[in-house]
């Protein structure tokens, strides 16, 4: 069993882009994990446990993202951010398909628009920062601030 931490979700709705208004606001439903890596700084053969993380964690918070939608999905997608100690492997564990399984049933089929996303974080300590640190995933960005 893998330590869950934290669970977090939100909605967001675009209703304009660039000074453009959308012709139909879009809703964004979005749920966040973070658990603790049982395979940092050690090297494993089995990453099944993430594998089933994954599914756990998809089957938990499908239903809740669905409700969130004004309407049927019309795309998702999933990703993973690795701590300083882990692999970008341990990442790609926890979005494999069989956390893409719950995802699809939740949403009623389809294939995702774009394929999972790991990257590997490592980031200085908070007390080295003094500003937040900005990385960019493919079309989404993610913003890191410290205190």
């Amino acid at each position: 069993m893998v330590d869950i931490r934290k669970i977090i979700t939100t909605r967001e709705m675009v209703l304009s882009e660039l000074g453009v208004a959308a012709p139909r606001p879009v809703v964004r439903a979005v749920g966040m994990a973070v658990i603790g890596n049982p395979f940092a700084g050690r090297f494993v053969d089995d990453l099944r446990p993430l594998f089933e993380a994954g599914a756990m964690l998809g089957e938990g918070l499908m239903p809740d993202l669905v409700k969130l939608l004004d309407g049927p999905a019309v795309s998702y997608g999933k990703g993973a951010l690795v701590g300083v100690n882990g692999e970008m492997e341990h990442g790609g564990a926890c979005v494999h398909p069989m956390l893409g399984k719950p995802m699809r049933a939740a949403v009623g089929g389809g294939r995702p628009l774009y394929p999972p996303t790991s990257r590997l974080l490592r980031l200085a300590p908070a007390s080295m920062c003094r500003s937040g640190t900005r990385m960019t995933l493919g079309h989404s960005r993610i913003s890191i601030r410290y205190r």
